[in-house]
């Protein structure tokens, strides 16, 4: 991999935020129309078949993936080397819009409320600049559109298909290995111009939880004849959060979020089960592995002083996002060229939201950075954030975005 010192940054930096801001109109245009027509899930033809028409033309090998709707799109520079993939997620949320916008969504009850749709758009542009450079390029550039961020593990359907799996040059047939991989993620926490990331732990695991008390269902007036579940299941929810204080190290932390209770039917009946449901978030795996033990013994040992029987079930979701410390600070060097040294931040710690981008750095050397979005007239503080009905980013911090993008593999694939 190239190292800061084998390149002079000030060649490009200037000449890729131009090129990428005349791209912007483009990018606008391509991002309102994924944003009117958001998709769930793993498959999601529309949104396909509007990357595939703003990538034609571009000297790309496409390959249209059968278990999801992703699209990997290759291109091969001029000279042998490795291959940098680089990723941009497509999906949208199952949730109302209330923004207001001209280009509001058009799907009731779906929306690109995480900036999926800007993450599509930037990748798009990324892949026009570098076409133009291919004849330079030493190696290849994998993008990697992506469905199913939101809970479907899209990433980890693209790996199984064989995503990295990307055979020789084609120059010379080459040895040309995935050596690193890299994505942007917006966001509304922080203002346009500035990035963020860090080395190591960088984005939190996301598993989730379901614990079913049983007792004895009855009169609500004879509780004495019933076995009540529902004081149980409050109890487990209240020890489950001193379990997290008292047992978890503070410096390698966990949430356990207790997001909803079912239990009953009606006020004059005692059910005869309490459902308790949430999410376990970690930023490291041997936390992980000891809160969900944790949360086995709580929920097992409260039930047992009561006299109730408990069902507990943890379903591992993403796994901890941990950032390469190498292409970390490679990546940082970037960017911090691009956007200067005072708005490039070192993240001091992990953010607890998690990606399935996560799968793709557990089998190469990558980085996830995110990306500031919110106008600089308002408070990013306050602002409406990610996941929100009403969260609004500025569409200029594509540009950024897209050379930023454009920069990585540039580097990495040592064109100055």
């Amino acid at each position: 991999m190239v190292t800061r010192a084998d390149y002079h940054p000030a060649m490009t930096t200037e000449t890729l935020r131009e090129e990428a801001r005349d791209l912007l109109d483009d990018l606008v245009e391509l991002r309102r129309t994924l944003h009117q027509w958001p998709e769930l899930g793993n498959h999601l033809p529309v949104t396909r078949e509007t990357v595939l028409g703003a990538l034609e033309g571009l000297p790309l090998d496409l390959t249209l993936h059968e278990t999801t709707s992703g699209i990997a799109a290759m291109l091969t520079g001029g000279k042998p080397g490795p291959t940098i993939l680089l990723r941009g997620d497509m999906d949208a949320l199952p949730m109302p819009e209330d923004t207001g916008l001209d280009f509001s969504s058009r799907n009731e009850g779906t929306m690109h409320a995480c900036g999926h749709d800007t993450h599509t758009a930037m990748l798009v542009g990324a892949a026009r600049l570098l076409s133009t450079r291919a004849a330079d390029l030493s190696g290849r550039v994998l993008f990697m559109f992506q469905p199913g961020e939101e809970g479907y593990a899209g990433a980890r359907y693209m790996l199984e298909e064989g995503i990295l799996n990307v055979g020789p040059h084609a120059l010379d047939g080459s040895p040309s290995p995935v050596t690193g991989a890299f994505a942007m993620h917006i966001s509304s926490a922080a203002p346009v111009g500035f990035v963020s990331t860090r080395p190591g732990p960088c984005m939190a695991s996301s598993d989730t939880m379901s614990i079913v008390v049983t007792g004895r269902g009855g009169h609500a007036s004879e509780p004495h004849r019933a076995l009540d579940p529902i004081p149980v299941a409050c109890e487990i929810v209240q020890a489950l959060q001193t379990m997290v204080t008292r047992t978890i190290d503070v410096f390698n932390p966990t949430i356990v979020t207790v997001a909803r209770i079912i239990a009953g039917t009606t006020t004059n009946v005692i059910p005869e089960t309490a459902e308790i449901q949430g999410t376990i978030r970690a930023v490291s795996e041997s936390t992980r592995r000891k809160v969900h033990d944790g949360i086995r013994r709580v929920a097992e040992g409260v039930a047992a002083a009561h006299d109730a029987t408990v069902e507990v079930n943890v379903a591992l979701g993403y796994p901890v996002t941990v950032n390469s410390a190498a292409f970390t600070e490679f990546s940082m060097g970037v960017a911090r060229d691009l956007v200067g040294a005072d708005k490039m931040i070192r993240l001091p710690n992990p953010v607890m939201g998690a990606e399935d981008f996560s799968y793709v750095i557990e089998a190469v050397p990558g980085t996830m950075m995110f990306l500031g979005a919110t106008p600089l007239d308002r408070n990013a503080a306050t602002a409406a954030p990610n996941h929100s009905n009403r969260v609004f980013f500025d569409e200029s911090a594509m540009v950024d975005g897209t050379a930023i993008y454009t920069a990585v593999a540039m580097r990495h694939l040592g064109l100055q």
